[in-house]
């Protein structure tokens, strides 16, 4: 063979050696850097969600889950529906109004958010009575008088107990359970649901690419953190609602 060839494949191999130095160099320490800093999975998380908002859709056996249809008296005594929040952006929660422990906290943060979108129409709030036995639409107002409600798309309402225990439990598998040892008398979540305009139940993803589903409802921005270390979510609610509202 001759010797020119010998030497071209000499050069190339030469030439091959130096690109996987430099490689090594060069780009394999910031891959690794990236591991460490947790910026490569994010990265690949973000491509997998909703680029239009980065919210997820909750999915159930390849559905999306959506807010089951839903017909109840409101503080007003003014019949709503699933309907009635179509076209806007909300959260639902399930409270009763002598609850003495979570509800008053969950109660400020509505408000708090109440204040934040006061000027944007498209916002409200769907809150289900878990002692509709008691919170007529005439304790509803009153209550909603004490903590200072006055949105008009804010929704407090009453109806059959076993229909509002399965919009709960079925419907958004947020637990609401007449319970006598309970405090108040009634076991319940303290979450919050976010719903977009077309009435699907949305949520961010979690840090390792999980949508959280629900948010804190129990723990207000100045608390920051509660007494088991879990963090405030309402700042957090926030910014996905108006990510929301801009869809």
């Amino acid at each position: 063979m001759p010797t020119g060839v010998n030497n071209s494949k000499k050069y190339t191999y030469v030439w091959v050696s130096l690109i996987i130095l430099v490689f090594g160099i060069i780009v394999i320490p910031r891959i690794v850097n990236r591991l460490k800093e947790g910026s490569v999975v994010e990265n690949d998380r973000l491509a997998n969600t909703n680029r239009a908002s980065d919210l997820s859709y909750i999915v159930n056996n390849g559905t999306k889950r959506k807010v089951p249809n839903f017909s109840f008296i409101n503080q007003d005594s003014i019949l709503i529906s699933n309907e009635d929040y179509l076209g806007k952006v909300y959260v639902v929660e399930f409270f009763f109004t002598t609850c003495p422990t979570i509800c008053p906290i969950m109660t400020k943060n509505l408000v708090e958010l109440q204040e934040t979108f006061k000027n944007d129409e498209d916002f409200g709030v769907a809150s289900f009575t878990i002692n509709p036995r008691y919170d007529t639409p005439t304790i509803l107002k009153k209550y909603a008088t004490k903590y200072g409600i006055s949105d008009m798309d804010w929704h407090l309402m009453t109806g059959e107990q076993a229909e509002i225990y399965d919009l709960a439990n079925k419907g958004f598998y947020i637990v609401a359970n007449e319970e006598e040892d309970a405090p108040g008398g009634f076991e319940h979540s303290g979450a919050f649901a976010l719903v977009d305009k077309k009435g699907y139940i949305r949520s961010r993803n979690d840090r390792f690419g999980n949508a959280l589903i629900y948010y804190r409802g129990t723990i207000t921005e100045e608390q920051v953190t509660n007494n088991e270390g879990e963090a405030q979510q309402i700042t957090m609610l926030k910014e996905d609602i108006k990510k929301l509202l801009a869809e």
